[in-house]
This record gives structure tokens, C-alpha cells and sequence, in this order.
């Protein structure tokens, strides 16, 4: 140490350079990403104001240290009076207002068909797309999707105003985000619609996307997926034991390659998801805009070194958004408000639908009818039993649980109430069956644990032969029916064109099938209810001790030997 000391005083005593100190190393340039996601609005532009509230609070939270990303993981449209007289515009309009960065594509975006009043191409020039591209070319922010692919080439579908994903920075970030939709579209929009499209698997398409991603520079991919997950609990984002693990989001996250995805927004399910799954957050937040989803991404040098899951965060307090009772309350300390600018995006659109949704019906419910999408329930069985009433001369009709979306409250019926409980366009069918087709279609249905199938007009009875299952069919005074019956069953073009996989059971296909062009199954029911009047009763639609469809345990049923 001497001798350096002494080379060091010659050295400057000569006139050399003073020794140089090492600087200190600088600090990790630090960001911190707050993910928000949306997922399943269903055209419930109500919310959208609130929302709005909550942004502005986390866009000044992060205004020094970030940025917020806004993504949903799509079915934004279909489902009120307000978005679907407009074909979705209001929720786009709204969404541009909100500043949201991307969205998903989810298989309810296909039900509109094409530009117009069909819901499906019928005429020359028709677009099968025409009203989900209106509403892409409509916006200011990229619709995404890597997983929808032409049937004949196998390409990606090539849209205007779709992609599969999106690049841009944030806060010196840059970001990538892809999207996908299930792998459940193609049974459950309008087989018409999307008959000349495949699927790519999820994972795959994810991965192969986010690879391309990161060769372009982004230094955080993200997933908007109409694909999700149902959980129970969400205090410890780590702890998966109330998440059911088969869900479709869940599988996709644990095929991922490492480190190809930081975050995902999923939607699809209509429950929540706030977890950790793969080392991967992904955020789900119910449906119908009443809650959203937050994650935290703290980024030091363009690397993701810590996540921060939030548990989804409820709109109101207390109250409703949808019935204008929502009360707020804070959020990060500070006191949240509806935002007056995405109010007035939205306010035209309440107003074009007000006197359409408070039409009376001419009806007064003594209780709520309540809805169920596994089993029966009393508000299956009125709608079955309206069908069939709209259409004299058919034996049976038939509708799924997954068509029934939101309970009929107590008290004076409205055509706005019955909308928000059956949003879809759907067209009557005949289906011509057999019944034994209709008794295997039963069978299957009580196996499996998607949508239930209400019946009128007949009832079925299950009981386990052995590892079998086997079901009576009988009529309303408990005749039983000949597995060689002819029977005339009423349902929805939904159905009858392939979904939930009811025509797998009918062996004539769709030579058995006559779609009716006339009006909307929602208008006959209305209908129907108008010429009848009176009061109704969930009692008088379902008794649980004598139900119309009998069968041991619950679905999905198995017979042990």
C-alpha cells in the first residue's frame, strides 16, 4: 500500500492524471405497471361511469412512478337493450373514452352476424363478421386475436381493425398483448356465423405470439383472454385450493413456456380469478362491469422483478350501477366519483333504449323468477313454456341454461326486464325428432355439466341400470312415450344450427330442421305475455318435489356399478 501511495504522489508531483474513484453504480431505473382488467361487460354501459372513477384515482396513483394499463377480456357487447339496438357502438364509443389499451374477442361478438337487423347472412354481400368488423374498424384501440383461424387455409383470420397483438411503450415500457378466445366459440355463438373458422389451441398461439413479441423489444407481454377460471377466495393470490384447477385459463397457463407471459386478463366464465397460477397472475372479475381486476407489475432495467395481485375490486360499495343506486366510497385513500365525460358517452344510448325497456308486459311477478345454468329452474321452465305457447301445434320445446342471463325481478313485468334475462336474437326452429333422439339427448345432457336443457311439454324420468342411465319420457298426464314417436320440438337457431351439441342427438341433421324467419324468440314470449295477463308465481313453474326432469344426485350424473 506504501509503494502505491508513493507511485501515486510521483505521478501526480509530474504532472499525471489524479487517480480516479469508481463511481457508485446507478440506480435500477424502477416502474411500476398497474394492469387493470375488464371482462364479460355484456353491453352493461351503465357501469362504465364508475369505472371511470376508479381509473382516474389509479392514473394519478401511478402519474410519477408508472402507468396504467386498461385491457378486457371480451364479450363487451351483447346483452342489454342499450348496446344491442346499436350493435355494441355505445360500448366502443365509452371504451375510447376510458382510454382502454386492447381488447379480447369473445365468442358472444359473433352474435350480432352481420351490419343490420339479421343476425345471420341471408342476403347477397352479407358479412357474417360485418357487425363485430364495424365495431373494430369503429375504434381507436386494437381488437385482438391469434387463436381464430380460416377453416380452409389454417391462416389467422386477417380482419380490418383485428390483430392478433399489439406493441406499444408506457412509461419507457414496452408492451406487447395478445388475444385469444376459448376454445368453446365455435359451439357457442351462431354456427352460421363462424361455420367457415377453426381454433388454434391457446397456449400455442400465445406462445408463438409472445416469442414475436419479444424479438420486436417488448419487455412485458400480456394476455387479454376470453378464456377463464372460477375461484372462491382471494386473500392470498398464491393459495389455488377454492380455484377449480380444470378450468380453461388454468391449463393454458400451466402449457405456457416460462417467462412468456407476465399477466393475463381473462373473462369468459362470469366468476373471478385473482391468483397466481404458473407463476403467472391472471385477474377475472364476474361479469355485466360490476367489479374489476388489478395487478401490479414493479419493472427495474425492462425485467418484471416483483407482482403485486389485487382481489377484484367491486364498483359499489353498496347499490347497484345498473339501477342508479351505486354508492361509492374510496379507493387508495382517495374518494371516488363517476366520471361526467363517459356519462355523457354513454347517455344517448340509455335514452335511445328507455322506451323500449320500460314497455309494460302486462304482468306481475308475485316473486323473483330465478334463473340457474346447471339445472332446472323456474325461469327455464316459463321460458319454455312461452315458446311453446308462441307456436300452437308443437309437442315440445327445449331452450339451454346458458341462454338464461339475469333473474325477473318482483313486481310489474317490463320488455326491458325480459331482454336482460334472454339479450340474444335468436329465431324460432323446428326440429323434427324422434323419441328416442330426444330421450339420448336427455341422457347426454344429464351426464354432462354444461347447460341444462329445460323441456315443456313432456317429462323425463332418469334411474341408473347398472353403470347405465336410462330416461322415461312422458306427456303432461303421464303417458309414457314410444321411443318411435314422432315429436315437433321448438328451440332456438342457436340450438338447432349445432349449439351445445344438441343436433349430435338428431339423426336427420339439418334436413330435420326449419328455421323460422319471423320474429324474435324474445317477441313471441313478449307476446304470449301480453295476450295473457295476470300474476305468475315461481312456484307455479317449478316444484322442486315434482320436477320435469327427474334424475338421481345431481348432474353431472354418474351410476356406479
Amino acid at each position: 500500500m506504501a509503494l502505491v501511495a508513493l507511485f501515486a504522489a510521483l505521478a501526480a508531483s509530474c504532472g499525471g492524471p489524479p487517480p480516479v474513484e469508481e463511481a457508485p453504480p446507478p440506480e435500477p431505473r424502477r416502474v411500476v405497471l398497474t394492469i387493470v382488467g375488464t371482462n364479460d361487460l355484456h353491453g352493461h354501459v351503465r357501469a362504465l361511469p364508475y369505472l371511470a372513477g376508479y381509473l382516474e384515482v389509479l392514473r394519478e396513483l401511478r402519474r410519477d412512478d408508472g402507468a396504467v394499463v386498461l385491457l378486457d377480456g371480451g364479450d363487451m357487447f351483447q346483452g342489454t337493450l342499450e348496446s344491442n339496438l346499436l350493435e355494441g357502438a355505445p360500448v366502443v364509443s365509452a371504451y375510447a373514452q376510458l382510454g382502454y389499451d386492447a381488447v379480447a374477442i369473445g365468442n358472444h361478438e359473433f352474435d350480432y352476424g352481420p351490419v343490420g337487423e339479421r343476425s345471420t347472412a341471408t342476403e347477397p354481400g352479407d358479412d357474417p363478421r360485418g357487425a363485430l368488423i364495424a365495431r373494430a374498424t369503429q375504434a381507436r384501440y386494437p381488437f385482438l386475436n391469434a387463436n381464430l383461424l380460416v377453416r380452409e387455409t389454417g391462416a389467422r383470420v386477417s380482419w380490418d381493425g383485428v390483430t392478433a397483438s399489439t406493441l406499444f411503450p408506457k412509461a419507457s415500457v414496452m408492451i406487447g398483448v395478445i388475444g385469444v378466445t376459448t376454445e368453446a366459440t365455435l359451439s357457442t355463438t351462431l354456427a352460421a356465423n363462424v361455420a367457415d373458422l377453426s381454433m388454434a389451441p391457446l397456449a400455442a398461439a400465445i406462445a408463438e405470439e409472445s416469442a414475436a413479441l419479444r424479438r420486436r423489444g417488448a419487455d412485458v407481454v400480456l394476455v387479454a383472454a376470453h378464456a377463464g377460471g372460477i375461484c372462491e377466495r382471494f386473500e392470498d393470490p398464491d393459495d389455488l385450493s377454492s380455484c377449480d384447477p380444470a378450468q380453461e385459463i388454468f391449463a393454458v397457463a400451466e402449457a405456457l413456456p416460462a417467462g412468456a407471459v407476465d399477466a393475463i386478463v381473462a373473462g369468459h366464465t362470469h366468476q373471478a380469478v385473482a391468483h397466481r397460477v404458473a407463476g403467472i397472475p391472471i385477474i377475472e372479475s364476474y361479469a355485466y362491469g360490476v367489479a374489476f381486476g388489478r395487478v401490479d407489475l414493479v419493472i427495474e432495467d425492462g425485467r418484471v422483478v416483483e407482482t403485486r395481485v389485487f382481489e377484484p375490486q367491486r364498483l359499489c360499495e353498496t347499490g347497484s350501477c345498473h339501477e342508479g343506486t351505486c354508492a361509492l366510497g374510496e379507493y387508495e385513500g382517495v374518494a371516488v366519483a363517476p366520471v361526467a365525460e363517459v356519462q355523457a358517452a354513454v347517455d344517448p344510448a340509455i335514452e335511445n333504449a328507455s322506451a323500449l325497456r320500460e314497455r309494460s308486459l302486462g304482468v306481475q311477478l308475485s316473486a323473483a323468477i330465478d334463473r340457474t345454468r346447471v339445472a332446472e329452474c323456474p325461469l327455464g321452465n316459463l321460458f319454455v313454456d312461452l315458446m311453446r305457447a308462441s307456436r300452437p301445434g308443437v309437442d315440445v320445446a327445449l331452450t339451454n341454461g346458458g341462454g338464461l342471463r339475469a333473474d325477473l325481478p318482483a313486481g310489474a313485468l317490463t320488455y326491458g326486464q325480459l331482454y336482460e334475462a334472454m339479450p340474444f336474437d335468436n329465431r324460432f326452429a323446428i326440429v323434427n325428432v324422434r323419441a328416442a333422439e330426444l330421450r339420448a339427448l336427455v341422457e347426454a345432457n344429464l351426464q354432462d355439466d354444461g347447460s341444462f336443457f329445460s323441456l315443456s311439454g313432456v317429462r323425463a324420468e332418469a334411474r341408473c341400470d347398472g353403470e347405465r342411465l336410462a330416461v322415461t319420457l312422458s306427456d303432461e298426464r303421464g303417458r309414457r312415450i314410444p321411443d318411435d314417436r314422432e315429436l315437433r320440438l321448438i328451440t332456438t337457431d342457436f340450438l338447432a344450427t349445432g349449439g351445445d351439441g344438441l343436433m349430435r342427438h338428431v339423426a336427420a341433421g339439418e334436413d330435420a330442421v326449419t328455421l323460422d324467419d319471423g320474429e324474435l324468440v324474445r317477441d313471441g314470449m313478449a307476446r304470449v305475455l301480453e295476450q295473457r295477463g295476470g300474476t305468475l308465481a315461481p312456484g307455479d313453474l317449478f316444484d322442486p318435489a315434482r320436477p320435469r326432469v327427474a334424475y338421481p344426485g345431481e348432474r353431472p350424473v354418474r351410476c356406479a356399478p
